[in-house]
């Protein structure tokens, strides 16, 4: 495996907005702390539609020390923070999250779709918490291919090239657990929820949902059983995740499907090659010795 590059692409971000984490000084914090910034979304799987996708991306930041080793807290959106009455709403810095589509009439209620950016910034505490859990949609951030990368540091190299001290037997867990959930969506079990009618319409069940379980299936296998994913999803699996999205695979073949994919992950759950839990003391010492030299950089060049 070659050592990952470093890429100086965009670390700009759409400004804030009425969102719990969508801060004007959130933004700020992402941005000048930004390491890592890739696609997560189904441009990145191979399984996007033409004419039918939004854009996904999640990035990692580090943060200044005064939210680290303080009690530093932001604005919660920019109605938050300092009002005239000397109230106000604040949270933790733990992500910036932004949606263009809320800048349209209807704001947090829009559904995102074609040529709309979805795009979070964890803190890098709180991405490598999720990412030591197991967490599928953390975790591909590490195996995203060069030309899906947006903007990746020194410091996001680093983590790049030691994805797999983050890799253990707890990602059997949670894929199983995103993928019964994909399912349930994609059958309309009771408590689950579709946002998208009209694929149950026009398919009878919700093609984007059974198209995630499968995908979540295919990547949770590969990954307990080699420890990486392949982005995108490599062929025939690829062309299979595409034609169910379509809806052009009967109900009851993708409910087979998705079974055998359960079953292999709940296999793997005590049978994989992995270990049994990731290493944490390397990641508590990547992130202090990060933390330490973004905060003398600050210093040095304010």
């Amino acid at each position: 495996m070659t050592s990952a590059r470093v890429i100086d692409g965009d670390r700009t971000l759409p400004p804030g907005f009425a969102h719990p984490h969508a801060s004007e000084e959130a933004r700020r914090i992402a941005e000048e702390g930004l390491i890592l910034r890739v696609q997560v979304g189904s441009g990145v799987h191979g399984t996007s539609i033409s004419g039918q996708d939004d854009r996904d991306e999640m990035g990692i930041c580090l943060e200044p020390p005064e939210f680290v080793t303080g009690l530093a807290r932001v604005p919660r959106g920019i109605d938050g923070g300092d009002r005239p009455d000397g109230s106000g709403a604040w949270v933790d810095f733990e992500q910036y999250q932004r949606h263009t589509v809320w800048d349209q009439p209807g704001g947090l209620a829009n559904r995102s779709g074609a040529g709309d950016l979805d795009v979070v910034v964890y803190s890098a505490r709180k991405w490598c918490r999720l990412a030591l859990e197991g967490n599928p949609t953390v975790l591909l951030a590490l195996f995203v291919p060069d030309e899906e990368v947006v903007f990746r540091n020194a410091v996001g190299a680093e983590l790049v090239d030691n994805a797999h001290r983050f890799v253990s037997k707890l990602a059997a867990a949670r894929f199983l657990g995103y993928l019964q959930s994909q399912r349930a969506a994609m059958t309309g079990e009771v408590g689950a929820h579709t946002n998208r009618p009209e694929l149950v319409a026009e398919h009878g069940y919700d093609t984007k949902f059974a198209m995630h379980a499968l995908r979540l299936g295919g990547q949770g296998v590969e990954l307990l059983t080699t420890g990486r994913i392949t982005l995108p999803v490599p062929e025939p699996d690829r062309g299979y995740l595409r034609s169910v999205r379509r809806g052009e695979v009967p109900l009851a073949d993708v409910i087979m499907a998705v079974d055998d994919a359960e079953a292999r992950l709940t296999g793997l759950r005590d049978s994989s090659v992995l270990p049994d839990q990731p290493d944490r003391p390397w990641v508590d010492e990547w992130l202090h010795r990060s933390h330490v030299a973004y905060w003398r950089e600050r210093s040095t060049s304010g």
